[in-house]
């Protein structure tokens, strides 16, 4: 393996790392995490008091009554009665109090405790609604609404005016899907709102429950999203407490988990949005505190309702690209956002490639960790040609190396290094030898394998599925734990990271023994930097999921195999022979583009050389 190669290896492993370091924990994090475990008690009984205090201003708010003279003084009083919607994916209950969704249930998906799994109850969300009158404000939260035209899909939360009039949310859940059509319309309450009044506020908040295993995974992947009109999605820190005043108009805003979200979308889109996330505390059951307030269009005359839509569901890519066709006509909300599939490049490799490639193995009824093996074993062997081509750069440079070695003993002065590069490059132009052939094939395939990196931590068909000694996929396992966290550590080992770590250094060992580090001293030195990367990824990947690392444990497995194979079917004195053919025949050789590049280059260094040469020598004159 030549020097190109060991750089390709390690621009690979600074991706990894860099992206493994970007989403660890920050400083502050972790310090909070100590200091929870230093103190827990103390943190859950502030946090505690402090839920208190908010549940006790809510309760407050939603306290206040109407004076007698209100047109909705009788929709102030009652007492709170429940309604329950469902498919046969969802279940909805509401209350009249507010007339709000109170409760979403997802049938198909558990909890941690392998109850069905609840979004959110009555304690977590609340939703009010704001509506500016000629001479009072109403607030939906403050009044009881009663519940009308009810059946197994539909319901109508009706609060009546004195004067006949009176306010309805109406709520539809769609068949076999994760939609509730929600629409508000006034009737007969043209003389309460003034003539000027076109809006109505929301105030929509949320506390995020804590749905997987792992708190400091899942919270990577937990945040509120939102998305511009005529623009790609946006979202609040993950890692921190944050507060933003959003200039454009939203379609869509998200209280999105790792694996699902509630999403609240607006025919007319949402105006003048502040929103709001706050982490919670591990142990406490919550990931982050949500909250968004915003503005959209009213009809106080009631001649067209503001229609609405949320979306109590899972966050998975097609079931999110099929919820786009039954939403508002005039809109594509590209939902399946809400999945990250990666940057550009490799967002279009998981969403061509392995999103169907993982749907198709998984329709044959495998366990998912079959699924990953399978998937690994297609992907090297899509990758194979590439493989063969790095290695047989490698294999070359390898078979050249006495003559380098010759040219490094000619010219071993710094200032010789021109002459040196220029030698060498002849060298392997006379050869038919690319000094890059090693680099770009590992190059190539980095970012199918970075696919798979942002792929697995998305994919809920990977959540509760267990394989061998990991019990969930989706997260990390710790067959082997203890009570104490260590810093970079956390409280357990992965025994998949484990192996994957292990297996990484016995491929690069495997892959180094063809290069002697001791005459090249910064040759030695990257290789040591090799070595270190898998206990670097040992830290990094030991809270990721355990799907992950199973992935890449397999996918060092095969490399090894692979280059034993490719080893044993080489032979070093028939590539040699063949180089000497080349050399005594160029016409046979294929020289790339890269190559004609490089001897250009070269060309041009010496002209310039030449020329400063002769310059100095005509100044010395």
């Amino acid at each position: 393996m030549d020097k190109n190669t060991l750089v390709g290896f390690a621009l690979i492993g600074a991706v990894i790392i860099g992206f493994g370091i970007y989403n660890r924990p920050s400083q502050e994090e972790m310090e909070r995490a100590q200091h929870y475990q230093d103190s827990i008690q103390n943190v859950m009984q502030k946090q505690e008091e402090a839920h208190k205090q908010q549940e006790a201003a809510a309760a407050k708010m939603q306290t206040v009554r109407l004076d007698s003279t209100s047109q909705f003084f009788q929709a102030s009083q009652g007492t709170e009665q429940f309604t329950v919607l469902e498919n046969n994916l969802l279940q909805v209950t509401f209350t009249n109090k507010g007339g709000r969704v109170c409760k979403a249930m997802l049938k198909e998906y558990n909890d941690q405790k392998k109850q069905p799994l609840v979004l959110f109850d009555q304690k977590d969300a609340a939703m009010n609604i704001g509506f500016d009158g000629k001479t009072e404000n109403l607030i939906s939260g403050n009044m009881y609404f009663q519940a009308t035209n009810v059946t197994d899909s539909t319901v109508t939360m009706r609060a009546n005016a004195a004067n006949g009039g009176y306010l309805d949310f109406t709520y539809r859940l769609l068949p076999d899907s994760y939609v509730l059509d929600f629409t508000v319309q006034a009737t007969g309450l043209q003389n309460f709102f003034p003539s000027s009044a076109k809006s109505m506020n929301i105030d929509w908040s949320q506390r995020a429950r804590q749905m997987e295993k792992g708190y400091t995974f899942e919270q990577r992947y937990t945040s509120l999203t939102y998305k511009p009109v005529n623009d790609s999605f946006d979202y609040l820190s993950e890692t921190k407490d944050e507060k933003e005043t959003v200039p454009e108009a939203l379609e869509w805003i998200a209280f999105k988990n790792q694996y699902f979200s509630c999403v609240f979308i607006a025919e007319n889109n949402f105006e003048n949005v502040t929103l709001e996330s706050k982490m919670d505390q591990k142990g406490s059951g919550y990931m982050k505190r949500y909250q968004a307030d915003m503005t959209t269009s009213f009809d106080p005359s009631g001649a067209k309702p503001s229609r609405f839509q949320f979306y109590f569901g899972p966050n998975h890519y097609k079931t999110l690209l099929a919820t786009n066709k039954l939403t508002f006509d005039n809109k594509d909300p590209e939902l399946e956002d809400l999945v990250y599939l990666g940057w550009p490049i490799i967002r279009w490799i998981n969403r061509w490639f392995t999103i169907n490639l993982f749907d198709w193995l998984s329709g044959w009824g495998l366990g998912m960790g079959v699924v990953i093996l399978l998937m690994t074993l297609i992907v090297k062997i899509l990758v194979l040609p590439t493989t063969y081509k790095s290695f047989m750069s490698s294999a070359k440079m390898k078979a050249l190396k006495p003559y380098i070695d010759k040219i490094n003993e000619k010219y071993p002065k710094k200032e010789d290094a021109l002459k040196k590069q220029q030698e060498t490059m002849a060298l392997y132009s006379q050869y038919g030898v690319s000094p890059m052939g090693g680099c770009l094939p590992m190059l190539i395939q980095t970012p199918v394998f970075m696919a798979l990196f942002f792929f697995v931590p998305n994919a809920i068909e990977l959540r509760q599925q267990s394989f061998l000694w990991a019990d969930d996929l989706s997260a990390y396992d710790d067959l082997i734990h203890w009570s104490t966290e260590i810093p970079l550590l956390g409280n357990h080992l992965s025994l998949f990271c484990l192996l994957f770590s292990l297996a990484t250094i016995v491929n690069q060992v495997i892959m180094m023994k063809q290069q002697d580090t001791g005459a090249n001293p910064q040759m030695a030195a990257m290789k040591w930097m090799m070595y270190i990367m898998p206990v670097m990824f040992f830290f990094i990947f030991n809270e990721y999921a355990s799907g992950l690392s199973y992935y890449y444990f397999i996918s060092s497995l095969i490399s090894i195999i692979i280059m034993w194979v490719m080893r044993k079917m080489t032979d070093e004195k028939k590539l040699l022979a063949q180089l000497e053919a080349n050399k005594k025949n160029p016409t046979q050789m294929k020289r790339g583009g890269l190559m004609a590049k490089l001897e250009a280059l070269q060309k041009e260094q010496e002209r310039l050389q030449k020329e400063r040469q002769e310059r100095m020598n005509g100044g010395k004159r």
